[in-house]
């Protein structure tokens, strides 16, 4: 039992070490969305369309990691590289889901986003990020 124990909190520590990495690709790929230092467009300029853009962003590869998990196969190793596999699948799918919006609409989507003024667009590219997720941890049950 003490075996069983250790070894499901070891895999637990395994997972969210690999879901804190896709998070932070996560941030990573947002940030090379966005012109400028996202850093500092949030937490200097205090930028909410950034910030929402981001928070769905995190919020979606959470997702995306949680179903990875929750459906994962019984071999840890396996579900381990599905994780990853799921996870980095989905952030391209973000990508494709920004560059396809700002194809279908006026001006550049980036640019929009880091303005200081809340600007519309930077609700509907969240959702659109949100979506894409949404997507993949669908594809994943």
């Amino acid at each position: 039992m003490l075996e069983d124990l250790l070894s499901g909190a070891w895999q637990s520590i395994v997972f969210g070490v690999v879901g804190v990495a896709l998070l932070a690709a996560g941030f990573v790929l947002v940030d090379l969305l966005t012109p400028g230092k996202l850093r500092e467009l949030i937490w200097v300029q205090r930028n909410r369309n950034a910030g929402l853009l981001l928070a769905a962003n995190q919020l979606g590869v959470a997702a995306i990691v949680f179903t990875a998990i929750l459906t994962s196969y019984s071999d840890f190793a396996k579900g381990l590289a599905s994780t990853v596999l799921f996870g980095l699948l989905g952030l391209g799918i973000m990508a494709l889901a920004f560059f396809v919006l700002d194809l279908l609409t006026p001006g550049r989507l980036g640019e929009i986003i880091c303005t200081d003024e809340p600007h519309p667009a930077a609700r509907v590219s969240a959702a659109t990020h949100f979506g894409a997720a949404l997507i993949v941890c669908a594809s994943i049950a």
